[in-house]
């Protein structure tokens, strides 16, 4: 359910806010466009794929001079519009904590997340390449900017990788329970 309080919020909106900052809880929020967006912490399923990810990608990386962060980061300028990815590779060690742009994000798919609404923002971000995971479907998403869109490609520009060849390394979680 998505939830939007027009400003001025009320305190226990801010109080909210705070303590999630407070105990590491923000981590993978975002905001868009100045609209705070809270995202729960990620499911084992989806932290078990960001584990295999960093394996599979890291030596493909390094091979090709970028440098991977399978980790949680800022894409954008700054506290009022930035999306956080659940990795990338560098052309250069990143620094800090809002990265102007990437050579390649990965989104993770997680239920009720937005990875396939972050194209025109990474696009406007001139990131390169945008990978998606999808935890459900078991496939691999691999896009490439051209013109200022994203299209699909089969073979990344950057590592020497694709997504079938990727999806086929992955050794998938087991999906959980339906409800």
């Amino acid at each position: 359910m998505a939830t939007l309080i027009r400003d001025p919020q009320p305190a226990e909106i801010d109080a909210l806010v705070e303590r999630r900052e407070a105990l590491g809880l923000d981590r993978r929020d975002e905001v868009w466009d100045g609209v705070l967006h809270m995202n729960p912490p990620p499911s084992v399923e989806h932290q078990i794929l960001a584990q295999q990810l960093t394996e599979l990608l890291t030596p493909l990386a390094r091979r090709s001079g970028l440098f991977p962060l399978i980790q949680v980061f800022g894409v954008g300028e700054g506290r009022e519009d930035y999306r956080v990815p659940d990795g990338g590779l560098f052309r250069g060690q990143p620094e800090g904590v809002w990265q102007g742009t990437a050579a390649l994000v990965i989104e993770i798919v997680s239920p009720k997340d937005d990875s396939w609404k972050k194209f025109e923002f990474y696009a406007a971000h001139e990131v390169n390449e945008v990978v998606i995971v999808d935890h459900k479907t078991r496939e691999v998403h691999w896009f490439g900017l051209g013109d200022g869109e994203y299209r699909p490609i089969e073979r990344s520009g950057l590592v020497e990788m694709g997504p079938s060849e990727l999806a086929s390394q992955i050794d998938w979680p087991k999906l959980p329970p339906q409800k």
